[in-house]
């Protein structure tokens, strides 16, 4: 089967993570699959598949695509060239969605109707399906987020070495981290440190981020926190390994895969909820979950640090839940889908 995917970056993130999963597992299972890119994309994770850059700059036009199978649009500013190409025989037309732009994004004036112009929708959660699903009508087909194989549990950690607690840091600049809570975030950590001196607090970003980010070099210059800038995952994975408790303070995700990794490498789980993470995480079962109005995150971590046995325990059947979430599991449901969907078109 043919495959068009516009995408506008592959940049480091979970959902263009998730784009390059799906592509490169397709391109394994013998599918013929094109990216459709503008010529200032970033390409930061490897993708085994033919790379068309297009004449236009930030944006790929309905000229530029091929004739296929199937176009996967995966961004708001994708689906109306993936419709008018749809429309001109170049293939049928569905939308993965990595998130749900009008709640989560500037310009849902345009975002919003965009989900009007195809019936065959993906999406990543039970919680985005409903939420699509109330405000358009059109229940997605769920294919849920994976984990590489890179991330395991080394077995590595030093008993009666301090405590090592751990948190993602994106750039804030810009406007796309807002629904991460960062600064609820340091203060719920600067909280823990208060009553716990000898614990070690990281702050993991991607590289570029970090140094092209004021703010968190003045995060970093505050010596409060070992900043770690990881540039593939097997230095992700290592950091992760030393880590005892790994907070997550997002409170609007698709899916959360950070939760996910730090599981898999086996810390315990401390997470706001946020929509996403509810698939994989059960409170007090493999994880602590608060709400953000009940301002207890920094309460839960404390929690953990007080209590070895229940973090032993949540760490444990973290790591068992996580057992299932492969991207083999995620692209498998994803040709399903696929098919189903060509079939009854």
């Amino acid at each position: 089967m043919k495959f068009t995917f516009p995408i506008l970056t592959l940049c480091r993130g979970g959902a263009q993570r998730m784009l390059a999963e799906i592509i490169n597992g397709l391109v394994q299972r013998g599918h013929d699959v094109t990216i459709l890119m503008p010529p200032q994309g970033k390409v930061d994770y490897e993708v085994n598949c033919k790379l068309v850059r297009t004449k236009t700059d930030y944006t790929v036009e309905e000229i530029d695509y091929p004739k296929s199978d199937v176009i996967i649009s995966n961004f708001y500013l994708t689906v109306p060239s993936a419709h008018a190409a749809s429309q001109n025989g170049k293939g049928i037309h569905v939308r993965l969605s990595l998130c749900y732009e009008p709640t989560f994004l500037p310009n849902n004036d345009v975002s919003f109707p965009s989900y009007y112009l195809t019936k065959h929708l993906i999406v990543l959660s039970q919680n985005q399906q409903q939420l699509i699903y109330l405000n358009h009508g059109i229940k997605g087909h769920i294919v849920p987020v994976g984990i590489s194989s890179t991330f395991k549990n080394l077995h590595i950690r030093v008993p009666n070495d301090p405590l090592q607690i751990s948190a993602i840091v994106r750039k804030p600049e810009g406007g796309f981290s807002w629904h991460r809570e960062q600064e609820y975030l340091i203060s719920q950590l600067e909280l823990v440190k208060t009553e716990h001196p000898n614990v070690i607090i990281n702050l993991i970003s991607p590289p570029d981020e970090f140094y092209d980010s004021p703010i968190l070099k003045s995060l970093k210059n505050t010596n409060r926190f070992r900043f770690f800038t990881p540039g593939n995952d097997e230095e992700l994975s290592y950091h992760l390994n030393h880590t005892d408790i790994f907070v997550n303070s997002s409170i609007y995700d698709s899916a959360s895969i950070p939760g996910l990794e730090a599981m898999k490498c086996g810390a315990a789980l401390v997470t706001t909820f946020n929509g996403g993470n509810i698939d994989y995480c059960r409170d007090e079962d493999n994880a602590l979950i608060s709400y953000r109005y009940e301002n207890r995150l920094g309460q839960d971590i404390l929690r953990l640090i007080q209590d070895e046995p229940l973090r032993t325990r949540l760490a444990k059947s973290g790591e068992k839940e996580v057992e299932k979430w492969t991207w083999e599991r995620s692209v498998n449901i994803l040709e399903k889908v696929i098919e189903d969907i060509t079939i009854k078109n």
